[in-house]
């Protein structure tokens, strides 16, 4: 059985989107990341189901959430508030460990929450969710 620890897991950023210039970037200043996949729902319920309700899956969602140190002197922080502050799209990649496997695509920065725990460094709440883009997610290494 091969297992994965959440330490071992990536989140990677490139400005400018999937297709922006430059390379992928690992963001080391998070801590746990959440990647929400969903699908809305269609009733397909006939009368040859026997009195079972069938369903078929539409059009699929995703948004990662996780923590950051606020730290304004990191680049992946920094990558993140200007994409929430300028409404830029940025692209992301929720790997499961480096050169592993996951969901690329652009995202919006919908949340960029500041928490000022008192005996805590401060940190940030972020969510990102799948925008509007040229290039359509992807499930990448598996």
């Amino acid at each position: 059985m091969a297992i994965k620890l959440g330490m071992e897991a990536k989140l990677l950023y490139k400005t400018g989107g999937q297709d922006g210039a430059g390379s992928w970037t690992a963001m080391d200043n998070v801590k746990d990341v959440t990647l929400n996949l969903e699908a809305g729902e269609a009733d397909v319920t006939t009368r040859a189901n026997a009195g079972w309700r069938a369903t078929v899956a539409t059009l699929k969602e995703a948004s990662v959430e996780w923590e950051m140190v606020w730290d304004t002197a990191d680049a992946g922080f920094t990558a993140i508030k200007n994409a929430f502050f300028d409404n830029d799209l940025i692209g992301l990649q929720i790997l499961d460990a480096t050169g592993g496997q996951g969901l690329q695509a652009d995202f919006s920065i919908t949340n960029f929450s500041r928490n000022e725990a008192l005996e805590e460094a401060i940190t940030v709440s972020v969510t990102a969710k799948v925008t509007y883009s040229d290039t359509a997610p992807s499930w990448i290494g598996g």
